[in-house]
């Protein structure tokens, strides 16, 4: 119980809307009753449970296509070590005590127990989509444990019985919770109904894919279930005032703006997260970057006018050459808004007109990337870099000493367009072609991509499988290093899409007008003054990493995960996977 004290002090000296500390009586000596009968502590208890939804994370992409980084090694997941491991029982007991305290408190309203009970059980469900995610069906403890023996002495439930008892405990959470909570309310990041219906469709969505019906991917019956949660949950938000954000790049920076679902609260100084350290480029943070575009996603946004650039029935259609030489021009703008590449301007820290560089000789030794001779210098980057970085949700104001302290934007976990998204899903798989394109063309539009003569917003597709791969592929864009691919292409069981590529980034050589070679010198002088611009280089391509290094085939295991080898010794009647040497099926099949 002092181990709870301590965490509940720590949290209730960061909570501003707690009443002072110094209110409450002797934090030390408290019992567990009173701790359960003061609003304040269940709060703060409450609070720390948070955690459970995370935060900007760089590396949120890293096992996608989006990314340079070659993640899928040999032997990345094994059965003893902790990649793509999920068992979580610890925030499942904590959880499992709040619901069960907070029922029998004396100290607490109905109104106050619902609300709580509401935000615990929706937690829970969270907790649990996570882990059968990974792994399929998991143990379903909706007791807590007893600490002396929290070894889950329990089987699991199959899949099937934990999309059911998920779906039960979100009912019961919508049941609980205020249907919305208000931009402006001081409950203002707590979960409430909103949030409940749009994550109960998302978990439905789960249920109808590929990843667990790989026999019968599309036609199975769990479509139209998820079909009718998807619909409802786009109805609900959008008759509460849920819309997409005007401006693509103000969807995060714009904090409580139209299009956030739920939101992480970030502030300073009390809390903040590291985003922009981990996408600047080296000389505007405070160390290289850790995560930076590839070649292949940059070919990957459509032009203007929403057709990929090697469409020949596009408006803006080039050769593979011709397009090297000018990517940046003509691109979706959402291309410009998450993407930065050499030559662009970037007024990064305060620095008005300032022109981002990589070419090798004339950017800082943390920002280049190439081979160029004539530089006279080797690039430290080449196995780490590609020539782009991001500026999706970057906050530019912020100076090169504030990036790791000062990043306090709100992290956006769920937002408007994901639910229109899963809902032309489930519309095209369920029949519904038409509010599937639809909804792609709110998207397209909000994007700016030209609508075309025939209002198509550049979308070809006229058939289900059709529209079912552009959805993929407007997923893989609107999305872009938010976490949403690889987990796209695994729930689709298209995880193939990864296997055996290589990837690239694009080296940048100062021309003359002639298109020879500019020299160092001079070049370097007008970049010092940013003074070059993009059409004054020459472009060519180099693998990333420099060693030649492929992605290896990801193999068909991955599409669920094993246990851990030590969650197995210490819990005996926890089956493993019938794909790792086990007799459990994770599938619905």
């Amino acid at each position: 119980m002092k181990k709870i004290i301590y965490i509940l002090l720590g949290t209730l000296l960061g909570l501003s809307s707690c009443k002072n500390v110094l209110e409450i009586e002797d934090l030390q000596s408290l019992d567990e009753e009173k701790v359960w009968n003061d609003p304040n502590l269940v709060n703060a208890y409450l609070a720390n449970l948070y955690t459970l939804f995370g935060n900007w994370n760089t590396a949120a992409d890293l096992y996608s296509d989006q990314l340079v980084n070659i993640s899928f090694t040999t032997n990345l997941v094994t059965i003893q070590n902790d990649n793509f491991k999920s068992w979580n029982y610890t925030q499942i007991r904590k959880i499992n005590t709040a619901i069960e305290k907070v029922s029998t408190s004396t100290g607490l309203t109905e109104d106050q127990k619902n609300n709580i009970i509401g935000q615990a059980l929706f937690m829970r469900a969270y907790a649990y989509f996570d882990m059968v995610k990974h792994h399929g069906g998991v143990p379903y403890v909706t007791k807590a444990q007893d600490l002396a023996t929290d070894d889950l002495q329990v089987p699991r439930n199959s899949t099937k019985e934990c999309y059911e008892l998920m779906i039960k405990d979100l009912d019961e959470a919508i049941r609980y919770l205020p249907k919305t909570i208000d931009k402006g309310s001081s409950d203002y990041g707590r979960i409430d109904g909103n949030f409940a219906v749009a994550f109960k469709a998302k978990v439905l969505l789960y249920k109808a894919s590929p990843q667990f019906n790989p026999t019968n991917p599309f036609d199975n019956v769990y479509w139209s279930e998820a079909h009718v949660a998807n619909k409802a949950a786009y109805e609900q938000l959008k008759a509460e005032g849920y819309s997409l954000t005007p401006d693509y790049a103000n969807i995060a920076l714009q904090e409580k703006g139209p299009e956030v679902v739920f939101a992480v609260i970030n502030a300073y100084p009390n809390k903040v997260a590291n985003w922009d350290n981990g996408v600047r480029p080296g000389s505007e943070s405070r160390g290289p970057a850790s995560a930076v575009p590839s070649w292949e996603f940059v070919k990957a946004f459509p032009m203007k006018d929403g057709k990929l650039y090697s469409d020949p029935d596009g408006k803006y259609h080039k050769t593979d050459d011709v397009f090297l030489q000018n990517y940046w021009k003509d691109r979706d703008p959402r291309f410009q808004k998450s993407i930065v590449w050499n030559g662009k301007v970037y007024e990064v820290s305060g620095k008005a007109g300032k022109r981002q560089y990589t070419a090798l000789g004339l950017a800082d030794a943390l920002d280049d990337f190439g081979i160029n001779p004539k530089a006279s210098v080797n690039s430290t980057n080449l196995a780490r870099y590609s020539g782009f970085f991001i500026v999706k949700n970057s906050k530019l104001s912020l100076k090169q000493t504030e990036v790791q302290t000062q990043y306090d934007v709100d992290f956006v976990l769920m937002r408007f367009a994901e639910v229109m998204l899963n809902y032309a899903e489930t519309a095209n798989e369920t029949g519904d072609l038409s509010t599937a394109l639809d909804l792609l063309k709110q998207i397209r539009l909000r994007a700016g991509i030209e609508a075309g003569q025939d209002g198509m917003y550049g979308i070809k597709a006229t058939t289900r499988t059709a529209v079912r791969e552009a959805i993929l592929a407007e997923r893989n864009i609107e999305f872009c290093f938010e976490g949403h691919r690889f987990w796209d292409l695994r729930r689709m069981r298209r995880l193939n899409v990864l296997d055996g590529g290589t990837k690239h980034g694009v080296e940048a050589i100062a021309i003359q007008n002639d298109g020879s070679d500019m020299s160092i010198n001079a070049a370097k002088l007008l970049a010092d003054r940013y003074q070059l611009v993009e059409s004054q280089f020459r472009y060519s391509i180099l693998q990333v990493p420099n060693t030649g290094e492929k992605i290896n085939r990801v193999p068909e295991t991955y599409y669920f995960f094993p246990i851990k080898q030590s969650v197995l010794d210490k819990s005996p009647k926890v089956a493993q996977n019938n794909t790792w040497g086990g007799n459990f099926n994770p599938t619905l099949e």
